[in-house]
């Protein structure tokens, strides 16, 4: 499954919220590491631009050594933009663990929802940066297309395997995270750009009316 690159691809990154409690101190340390040069990253160069900062700069505000930062990231580009492994692992395995006999699209919904809840409003501010940086720089577009289709295979293998359908042959798993992400990829640039109501109502309403066969809006009229 393919994923065009654009500007809006910056959304909903995976990478927010807490993590399971069953992670070890060193895995829990490495997440934080990895969050918080993002943080530095995206702040730095929201405030100099892309040019202006080094990865030995990003590295300092993250109080780590430049070796430490080439560890998690090969690029300055990557800190930028992109979905962490662990991340897409994290959610594939939540995708797992929901019941059996549980609708798949529920499934994908409900995983959506949980990992919607433990995002702070405050988080819209860092979101709106890079969101801001990424649009102004069409190679960033192109790296942060390539993660979210990898991001999106890895869910339609899950869902296929949850279906019993291989996503290679029946299309139905792509399609249906494909329909997923772009509730997910929409809502959540539009919450960077207007935070009002929480993430979490937004996209719940969403996909009650993709589970309803996206039925037109009450008010809505034909043309």
């Amino acid at each position: 499954m393919t994923t065009q690159a654009g500007p809006d691809r910056a959304t909903m990154e995976p990478s927010v919220g807490a993590r399971p409690a069953e992670l070890g101190l060193r895995e829990r340390k490495k997440l934080r590491t990895r969050r918080a040069l993002r943080m530095a990253a995206i702040r730095l160069v929201a405030e100099r631009g892309l040019d202006g900062v080094s990865v030995d700069e990003i590295a300092a505000a993250a109080e780590v050594s430049t070796r430490t930062f080439f560890n998690y990231f090969p690029t300055k580009d990557d800190a930028l933009v992109g979905i962490d492994p662990e991340d897409i692992r994290e959610i594939t395995e939540a995708l797992a663990a929901r019941p059996a006999d549980e609708d798949p699209l529920a499934a994908v919904r409900a995983v959506m929802l949980q990992r919607a809840e433990l995002i702070a409003p405050e988080q819209a501010d860092l979101w709106r940066a890079r969101l801001a940086i990424i649009r102004r720089h069409p190679h960033l577009m192109t790296a942060s297309a390539a993660s979210w289709s990898s991001y999106e295979n890895a869910l339609a293998e899950a869902v296929g395997r949850r279906c019993g359908l291989d996503p290679a042959r029946d299309p139905y798993p792509a399609v249906l995270v494909a329909a997923a992400l772009a509730i997910v990829r929409i809502l959540s640039v539009r919450w960077q750009e207007s935070p009002g109501a929480p993430l979490v109502d937004l996209l719940s309403q969403a996909f009650d009316s993709l589970a309803r066969g996206l039925p037109p809006p009450p008010g809505a009229s034909p043309a």
